[in-house]
């Protein structure tokens, strides 16, 4: 059987997932790639360092250069992480005719479309399964399985970080802050967890999923984001009384030509499967034109589900049938789409007020949003103080920007403290 050699840039948890599945599936790796897969060189920052998988001598290198410079090497698996460096990274290793498979979305999300060019201009392979969600094989999925459809939105948990930290929230009934500090003690969670618990993550992944879905360029920065960091265990009981869970979704829909994408807290109906998914787990809930619905589970982060996907994309670049140029079309997508303001954005919302215990007061809040067209479904009030009430309210189906109009009114009443938590919510109509 005809050996293969590779290159692992990187060797922390996922590097680790890729070497172990790699050793422990050998024989059927063997067996369905056709190929005999060495493990070449390992770039790692220090080669000193203590680990606890034994490697033979001459494997681990702190030099880039051994790998880009060695023929010997066909594939390069790009687990660094971060932006520039691991850009730098794979555009030298494809000009020097070796395959890409990466699991970096901030990479991917910021420069698919340059990165998928040097491919092509190569003749080599660029594969990114693991960039979205870890073990889930959505990007497969989309780029193949569902070709014979018009994908018509995507709505996914697509980072296991946040939906730990909301499920600890709602089941265990603890503060963001508790919460958090229980993921990083895990490890779902960085030190920083900026990118997590502020939704740049998902948001990555979202413009990912949205390109190949939608056939556009999708700058992610055009994406409206909203983080978790204000969710309350206020906000968790009044969503379990009005019947809903809330999670961080990642929402990608197109009509007449136009996309909405966003990703922020959500309620959902606690009926719904995906209320179900909890701790770091992911689902994607696809809706295509033919198929209907299709709704894809599993382990979203962590060494062997990621490293999974890393070696699937291994086996796929052996196997060779698949074109760089498939796995994003880049020759023959619109330049961009337009993305609706999220103003312009239709949705129900939770809405929490914070009033003084005066008659009128929500006499007065009623009528502003029947002034701006928002209709109340659902309503409760709670009194925290002896002056103070809680305010709950569960609308209709309402325009973003007459919310937003009837809040800016109702801020400015007398009796009014403070406008305390607004999140959308998603009924899956």
């Amino acid at each position: 059987m005809e050996k293969v050699k590779i290159a692992i840039l990187g060797f922390g948890n996922i590097g680790t997932g890729v070497w172990k599945i790699l050793q422990e599936n050998k024989k059927e790796i063997m067996k369905r790639s056709n190929y005999d897969i060495e493990v070449a060189k390992i770039l790692v920052k220090d080669i000193s360092k203590k680990r606890d998988i034994e490697l033979a001598k001459g494997i681990l290198t702190d030099n880039i250069d051994d790998i880009i410079n060695d023929d010997s090497i066909k594939i390069v698996v790009e687990l660094v992480g971060g932006r520039d460096q691991a850009k730098e990274y794979m555009i030298r290793a494809m000009k020097a005719k070796k395959h890409i498979v990466t699991a970096n979305k901030l990479v991917i999300a910021n420069w698919s479309e340059e990165l998928f060019k040097i491919a092509e201009e190569e003749n080599v392979l660029f594969y990114y399964e693991a960039s979205v969600a870890g073990g889930i094989p959505i990007i497969r999925e989309i780029t193949e399985s569902l070709t014979a459809n018009r994908i018509e939105q995507i709505i996914g948990i697509i980072n296991g970080t946040t939906n730990y930290i909301l499920s600890k929230m709602t089941i265990d009934g603890i503060s963001f802050e508790q919460a958090l500090k229980e993921a990083q003690e895990k490890g779902y969670a960085e030190a920083d967890p900026t990118s997590d618990v502020d939704a740049y993550d998902a948001v990555y992944k979202l413009a990912i999923m949205a390109s190949l879905s939608f056939g556009t360029k999708v700058n992610h920065d055009n994406i409206y984001r909203e983080g978790i960091r204000n969710i309350s265990a206020v906000d968790i009981e009044y969503a379990k009384k009005f019947g809903y869970t809330i999670k961080l979704l990642a929402i990608a829909k197109e009509e007449s030509n136009k996309l909405e994408l966003r990703v922020h807290p959500t309620l959902i109906p606690s009926s719904h499967p995906m209320a179900n998914v909890n701790d770091a787990f992911n689902a994607i809930l696809i809706k295509g034109n033919a198929v209907g619905e299709l709704m894809l589970y599993g382990q979203g982060a962590g060494d062997m589900p990621t490293g999974s996907a890393v070696v699937g994309d291994i086996i796929s670049i052996l196997r060779n049938n698949v074109k760089p140029s498939d796995l994003l079309d880049i020759n023959d997508v619109a330049d961009f789409k337009e993305i609706k303001k999220s103003e312009d954005n239709e949705s129900e919302f939770y809405i929490r007020l914070n009033v003084k215990d005066k008659a009128g007061v929500l006499g007065d809040t009623a009528a502003i949003f029947g002034n701006n067209n928002v209709s109340i479904t659902s309503l409760t009030q709670d009194v925290v103080h002896k002056e103070h009430v809680l305010l709950a309210f569960i609308t209709h189906k309402s325009a973003e920007k007459n919310v937003n109009n009837s809040l800016k009114k109702i801020k400015e009443l007398e009796n009014v403290n403070e406008i305390e938590s607004i999140i959308r919510i998603e009924s899956f109509n």
